[in-house]
């Protein structure tokens, strides 16, 4: 555990009303763009839950966890699993640095004071944000690679997608969807299955870490809230996915990329319980 981050949560206001609105809000949020949305969670965690960075980390993954359980059978419903197993080299090839990158992002997290835990959660956050942009804008090809690089390049950036999503106790796809079509050439609507069966085996591996330290007590402490707020964002993500298509990605896409940075900016303002 980080030497100066507690257990214990900053006092908030964290009535079962507004804690499933906030989840339905994310949920929403994830449905609209056909991903997890755990990214706008963490900054409501923080801001709005009063909850202290690595627990809201912690908090996060265990919800991002849930939620890609509830997605997944859904998702191979619509991309059947034949047609993934086509496929399954690439998901080798990520995972095999993914599952590395996931031990190594959690083990930096519980460490690091939390002070710099904000600020490295800040540049993620605009991180993401670049990436929702770019993969909701751009047409992506195939870079072709020779396999031998491409095999090294996909274990490179499954590492550094694995240590982002568990610093941030997010799932990944926006950064995980990009990869895999760019490295392997695999249609978006597959990549999209693809990168969940990527990221559960990967977020498993974060939060066996995470429970490895005192500060996964939040968990435990906090169960009534993780399974209302879960309760809303599966609630949102049903509403979201039925809105899906109504508003522009051109109108979409640069509101939710701003909601991002201004989460950042907020999250770059905060200061550690203590100082």
């Amino acid at each position: 555990m980080s030497a100066d981050e507690g257990t214990v949560p900053m006092r908030r206001v964290r009535s079962a009303p507004l804690t499933f609105a906030a989840g339905a809000a994310v949920g929403v949020l994830g449905g609209l763009i056909g991903l997890g949305g755990a990214e706008f969670r963490l900054p409501l965690l923080i801001g709005l839950f009063g909850f202290a960075a690595l627990s809201a980390v912690i908090l996060n993954k265990a919800m991002s966890l849930v939620v890609v359980l509830t997605a997944l059978p859904a998702r191979l419903a619509a991309v059947p699993f034949a047609d993934l197993s086509a496929h399954w080299t690439v998901a080798v090839n990520l995972l095999a640095g993914s599952l590395l990158g996931a031990w190594a992002g959690a083990s930096w997290a519980v460490r690091m004071r939390t002070a710099t835990l904000y600020r490295v959660l800040t540049a993620l956050m605009v991180l993401m944000a670049g990436a929702l942009v770019l993969t909701h804008t751009t047409t992506f090809g195939s870079l072709m690679l020779p396999s031998p690089v491409r095999t090294v390049a996909g274990v490179a950036a499954g590492f550094g997608i694995g240590a982002v999503a568990a610093i941030m106790g997010v799932a990944g796809g926006e950064l995980l969807i990009p990869t895999i079509v760019l490295l392997y050439a695999v249609d978006i609507k597959a990549a999209g299955s693809l990168s969940l069966l990527v990221s559960l085996p990967t977020m498993l591996v974060a939060f066996a870490r995470y429970s490895r330290d005192g500060s996964f007590a939040v968990l435990g402490a906090n169960l009534r809230f993780v399974a209302i707020m879960i309760a809303g964002s599966i609630a949102g993500a049903l509403l979201g996915g039925l809105l899906l298509g109504m508003i522009p990605d051109l109108v979409l896409i640069p509101v939710l990329a701003a909601v991002l940075l201004i989460s950042a900016v907020k999250l770059a303002r905060h200061t550690a319980p203590g100082e």
